[in-house]
């Protein structure tokens, strides 16, 4: 009779270490695919970056590191992997954006072109849609984590190396965006 005990908490144990594993693989499977979302998100922004600058760049010639700014931010973006680095320059980048849009504002001919204008609402679709992605990211980034740090499934997640993992945070500098001529 003790052996029948001692095997059914032996299998309660390992079923318990079977369900809490994929458990975590799952939920970190997820937060892959929510990252990737917002990858594809941005990468749509940085497709029309390129035409919303050129479109601005005929009306303000002389806001040329502005533009140079947003080129740099874009290409440092896609050529980094480490998330902290991409939420800090996606950070910069849309601060960077906020000056286009300022500058636009200070020339009335470009902001009332047909071509700026599907430009801007287009960006800003794709803004709400990265904002949207941010949350859905973090919603589950927090699910993780809490798997991950929460007794006793942090056990299972220290034995196979389940790691927290960070979210997208919003730039804390809330400044006004100050355009200069």
């Amino acid at each position: 009779m003790l052996w029948v005990v001692v095997i059914v908490v032996v299998v309660a144990f390992l079923l318990y270490l079977v369900l809490t594993y994929n458990r975590l693989v799952d939920l970190k499977i997820l937060v892959e695919n929510a990252r990737a979302q917002i990858d594809v998100q941005l990468k749509r922004r940085f497709d029309l970056i390129p035409n919303l600058v050129e479109t601005v760049k005929g009306y303000a010639k002389h806001e040329k590191e502005v533009f140079e700014k947003v080129a740099k931010l874009r290409t440092q973006f896609l050529k980094t992997s480490d998330t902290t680095e991409r939420i800090e320059l996606n950070n910069k980048l849309t601060e960077t954006l906020k000056t286009i849009f300022a500058v636009a504002e200070r020339y009335p001919k470009l902001r009332a072109s047909e071509n700026f204008k599907e430009l801007q609402k287009e960006l800003e679709r794709t803004e709400d849609k990265i904002a949207y992605m941010r949350q859905f990211y973090n919603d589950v980034v927090y699910r993780y984590n809490k798997a991950v740090k929460q007794f006793p499934s942090n056990i299972v997640a220290t034995i196979f190396g389940f790691r927290p993992m960070q979210m997208f945070q919003a730039v804390e500098e809330r400044e006004s965006v100050k355009v200069k001529f």
